[in-house]
């Protein structure tokens, strides 16, 4: 089913006044039943992005910072069980993972001797039995767990759909029977720092090229590195070639030529 500019602002619109939870999700499939579960999402996870971008600055002042410490201080302190954090996220409208990030780092700030590296802050949210407090570790868990937009176990579910969507266009090259190398194979080649595909297109398939970027355009809806293909690269034609570089990175798919 298409969807009409009119029918994605009126979601967007009542996305306004809902939280960013799996209740809302629910509530919004029943209010728009007509629109697919996966079409909702996608929407409710772009305008929350676009929410927490607009709001990112006053949640990282050093006022807003100590404030949120203080009030989980105290709430821990009358009830360490309670999902203080979660609860703080949800009140001061913005993302439980990243409220999370807040306080752990101000954690750590206050109780080791050198600042926290961002690796280490990452690796502790990704695994909260690393961090050494346990009810803070707790606090931390409830919100990745209860994060429906950010947080590592959002990041993992991305990049299992990017890789996905990066097998689909293995198989749509493969099936076109068109020369590209993978990304472990351009490392093996001494590119860092490219995109995950580099496709040679010779310029007699024009025609099949088009038909690829078609289906791209209609099925390319997440991003995702680290897919490989077994399968070993044909040699490019003789022929003059247009190389195109495909990039993940943009949820839309688009293409780079290069003549």
């Amino acid at each position: 089913m298409i969807l009409t500019k009119a029918q994605y602002d009126e979601i967007a619109q009542c996305l306004v006044s809902v939280p960013p939870t799996r209740q809302s999700l629910r509530k919004l499939k029943q209010r728009f039943p007509s629109q697919s579960q996966a079409t909702l999402l996608s929407i409710f996870s772009q305008e929350y992005q676009k929410h927490i971008k607009r709001t990112h600055a006053k949640h990282h002042t050093l006022e807003a910072i100590e404030s949120y410490y203080q009030r989980y201080l105290n709430g821990v302190l009358k009830n360490g069980a309670a999902p203080v954090l979660l609860e703080l996220a949800n009140e001061v409208d913005y993302a439980p993972s990243l409220m999370a990030r807040i306080i752990l780092e101000r954690f750590l700030q206050e109780h080791e001797e050198t600042p926290p590296s961002k690796s280490v802050i990452n690796s502790m949210l990704r695994d909260p039995s690393q961090i050494p407090d346990g009810v803070l570790a707790n606090q931390v868990y409830q919100c990745t767990v209860n994060d429906c937009c950010y947080g590592p176990l959002v990041d993992c579910i991305k990049h299992a759909i990017g890789h996905e969507h990066e097998v689909l266009l293995r198989d749509l090259l493969l099936e076109k029977n068109l020369s590209f190398l993978d990304e472990d194979q351009l490392r093996a080649k001494g590119y860092d720092k490219t995109p995950d595909f580099i496709l040679q297109v010779p310029v007699d398939l024009g025609q099949a090229w088009s038909s690829i970027g078609t289906a791209l355009s209609r099925s390319w809806t997440a991003t995702g590195r680290g897919a490989s293909c077994s399968k070993p690269v044909s040699r490019p034609t003789s022929s003059p070639c247009a190389t195109a570089l495909l990039d993940p990175g943009d949820p839309r798919g688009a293409a780079e030529r290069r003549r």
